[in-house]
């Protein structure tokens, strides 16, 4: 039985992989980004977001590893763009839990 990470979503024009060349040209990439005034876009910029969505959407790393078909987590890791958004949640919640550390007798020290 071959297992989800083995198979192919979309496959290429003689069943294989899809080159960068077939999916630039089957999608008209290059008249569409321009068309858009988006020249600067790379397709490979859509597998940043793509990952980077699905790890804000709460996917594990370790999962997104296997979707993106890595060979390790750094890789994957270097995929994931956080937020200027998200920095600012994390302040957030690192100022509420030192709050709730505070009323319970915590003190922070420096």
């Amino acid at each position: 039985m071959i297992g989800w990470v083995e198979t192919r979503l979309f496959t290429g024009p003689r069943g294989g992989r899809i080159t960068t060349a077939v999916l630039r040209d089957a999608t008209r990439w290059d008249d569409v980004v321009a068309k858009q005034g988006y020249e600067h876009l790379r397709r490979h910029d859509l597998r940043h977001k793509g990952l980077t969505w699905m790890a804000d959407a709460g996917i594990p790393v370790h999962v997104l590893r296997l979707i993106a078909g890595h060979g390790s987590l750094d890789t994957t890791q270097r995929y994931l763009h956080p937020s200027n958004d998200q920095f600012a949640d994390a302040g957030d919640l690192l100022s509420a839990y030192l709050q709730r550390a505070a009323q319970v007798g915590l003190k922070v020290v420096s």
